[in-house]
């Protein structure tokens, strides 16, 4: 499965919709998902991934990786697996 789709799938669980309703375009407020969920959906990339998202919930305005869209998720989480394969 690509990064793409199963960062899809991660958010769609936490937002509890099917990964269909889950756009590109998407923000993770207009998919219901709050801070906490935000923190879940993190640490579950996280762990699907084995990498470390460099991303701080009690400061997200001061954290290296854009939340706004799906798609900046999926952009960062691609550059995070590629630097760790380095």
């Amino acid at each position: 499965m690509d990064i793409k789709q199963r960062v899809i799938e991660i958010i769609a669980e936490q937002a509890v919709l099917e990964p269909s309703d889950v756009t590109l375009d998407s923000t993770l407020e207009s998919l219901g998902i709050d801070s906490l969920g935000l923190v879940e959906s993190i640490f579950a990339i996280e762990e699907a991934f084995d990498i470390s998202v460099p991303f701080n919930a009690n400061a997200p305005e001061e954290s290296d990786f854009d939340i706004s869209s799906v798609a900046s998720i999926i952009d960062g989480i691609e550059r995070l697996v590629a630097d760790q394969k380095g």
